[in-house]
């Protein structure tokens, strides 16, 4: 039976081995998919389990998709372009990262409808996720990327490779179409973002990468002030499904039934 995991701390909120067990049942694969909390210096162990065949894949999420590669054979041309990995395979006798939350990401914005060409966006956070959405973004035409970052060096060294972005002190606000929260804040009931939403004013998008709970403060307090907002469970569904089909070379089916499913 083939073995899957998903890796990160905190790991408990992860509904990916909820999703891609679904998957596999659907499509009568052997195969289980299993979650685990690691520590940094436990990463290089997990990995050398792919090499040697004792686990066939592995997602990375928080905050774990940069600090993975160094343990990797090689990477795909857009796990190289973000520096960000959360899809991991064995080909051949190479590990491999991959990077599938750029696709997750795009996905997950026609999900809604929602077109970015010409829009001014904003994001919070310069973490492992951030650069997979400004690749996404620049792609889907948006004409002005802002980033914030509680530590400004962290957004300077992503403006380093992506030169027209526009760095702002965290706690500055620009004017925006769209502002994605990619940080960890949010995860905690008692988390929140500093922002006065009465001055933003209304009929913006608010977008957060956190799915697991389904609203943040940063997203029921955007609509309290007659704000769209979206969650990040599409880009997370889209995500596993480009995983899954990297994996098993099937495209599992994202409808009604699987959105509705507990």
């Amino acid at each position: 039976m083939k073995k899957y995991l998903v890796i990160g701390n905190p790991i408990e909120h992860s509904l990916s081995p909820k999703l891609h067990n679904y998957w596999i049942k659907e499509n009568n694969i052997k195969a289980i998919y299993d979650k685990k909390k690691l520590n940094e210096n436990e990463i290089e162990e997990v990995i050398l389990e792919v090499k040697k065949g004792k686990i066939d894949g592995i997602n990375v999420t928080l905050p774990f998709k940069k600090s993975v590669i160094p343990f990797l054979d090689q990477l795909t041309a857009l796990a190289e372009e973000t520096q960000s990995v959360n899809t991991i395979l064995k080909k051949g006798n190479k590990v491999i990262g991959d990077n599938t939350d750029v696709g997750g990401f795009e996905q997950g914005l026609k999900h809604i409808n929602y077109n970015v060409k010409n829009k001014k966006v904003f994001i919070l956070g310069a973490g492992g996720v951030a650069p997979s959405i400004i690749v996404a973004l620049k792609k889907l035409g948006a004409t002005k990327i802002t980033l914030s970052n509680r530590t400004k060096e962290k957004a300077e060294n992503i403006k380093k490779i992506y030169t027209n972005l526009e760095i702002l002190d965290w706690g500055e606000i620009p004017d925006f179409d769209i502002i994605i929260n990619t940080t960890s804040l949010g995860l905690k009931e008692t988390d929140e973002i500093n922002l006065n939403y009465a001055d933003i004013g209304t009929n913006k998008l608010f977008y957060d990468v956190i799915y697991n709970p389904d609203k943040t403060k940063f997203l029921s307090k955007a609509k309290q002030f007659g704000n769209q907002i979206e969650n990040g469970k599409m880009m997370f569904i889209y995500q596993a499904q480009l995983s899954f089909k990297i994996w098993h070379n099937i495209l599992p089916n994202v409808n009604n039934k699987l959105l509705n499913h507990d």
